[in-house]
């Protein structure tokens, strides 16, 4: 399996990147770089999150997106002007879109894979899951769910006026902004967990280095236990000499200094 990882993790690093930009988006650029850094993970595919208006996609099949025409793509805020002008290029169904930040990772163990769910989940991104295939292959899916998707025009035509753009255009900003708390949400959890996980796995090989308050703690107990019994080893003996000695000269039931300095000891 390390083997069959590594090898897998190589070939994906090393291939030509098939995306429309050709390259990992600016805004998590420091996300994909930490986790490929990693031995234990790498990204097989990844987005930002994006704005995007469609022409020719009335509905969401994988054939008519990849036969429809991209008249407008942004990975950052719009502005309505934006979309108004890339509409005037529209000859068939345009649909606005939202598509929050989406990002595959491939890990070496079924735990690492939990890891990065539990941190995607924490992070904002409930719609995020893990599968297995046949090939062992273990993959999580960091998703989100506040997406957006709205039809604009059919046949060429506007179906909707310019305020309603303008409006649309605002929706599609603040979910832009939410996007990219939850992607540095994200990287800092990840940080947090990567960096917890060292130290137990650094804990669990290295058993024998206890901190020193707790060898401290055991050296002062023994300490302790010794002076206790010491001390009734010394009343021990001196009710045996007591007892001894009732017949000698004086009152032996009366203490003497050292006695009753041994009593309080």
């Amino acid at each position: 399996m390390e083997k069959s990882f590594a090898q897998w993790k190589k070939q994906c690093l090393n291939k030509v990147d098939l995306s429309k930009k050709g390259a990992v988006d600016e805004a998590i650029e420091h996300v994909v770089s930490l986790l490929n850094s990693r031995e234990e993970f790498f990204t097989t595919s990844s987005c930002s999150g994006r704005v995007i208006l469609i022409d020719g996609a009335p509905e969401s099949s994988a054939v008519q997106k990849q036969n429809c025409a991209w008249l407008f793509v942004s990975h950052h805020k719009c502005t309505s002007e934006d979309l108004l002008s890339a509409l005037a290029g529209c000859s068939g169904d345009a649909v606005l879109k939202f598509e929050p930040f989406v990002l595959h990772v491939q890990c070496r163990r079924l735990e690492d894979a939990q890891l990065m769910h539990s941190v995607a989940i924490d992070s904002g991104f409930r719609n995020s899951g893990l599968t297995v295939g046949k090939t062992g292959k273990i993959i999580t899916a960091i998703r989100s769910t506040h997406g957006l998707e709205v039809p604009l025009s059919h046949d060429g035509t506007l179906l909707i006026p310019q305020e309603y753009i303008t409006y649309l255009t605002q929706v599609a900003n603040q979910k832009m902004e939410e996007n990219h708390r939850r992607i540095s949400r994200f990287y800092q959890n990840l940080q947090s967990a990567l960096l917890t996980e060292k130290r137990q796995r650094f804990q669990i090989q290295d058993p024998r280095d206890a901190p020193e308050t707790e060898k401290g703690t055991d050296e002062e107990e023994e300490k302790e236990e010794r002076k206790k019994t010491s001390v009734y080893k010394r009343r021990r003996k001196r009710e045996q000499h007591e007892t001894d000695g009732c017949h000698g000269d004086g009152d032996s039931s009366v203490p003497g200094l050292e006695d009753c300095l041994d009593l309080f000891t």
